[in-house]
């Protein structure tokens, strides 16, 4: 195992798990919200 040193490890997996993460996380909101409001309005 190589030293470590820091700021020189690649991250850009991270960073596209991280965005993929955030996209999904906010569609699921919107679909939440979107249900909640259907609901809301056909009174159930």
């Amino acid at each position: 195992m190589g030293e470590y040193k820091h700021g020189q490890m690649d991250i850009r997996d991270h960073e596209k798990t991280f965005a993929g993460f955030m996209t999904f996380t906010a569609r699921t909101v919107v679909v939440i919200l979107v249900t909640l409001v259907v609901l809301a309005l056909v009174g159930a």
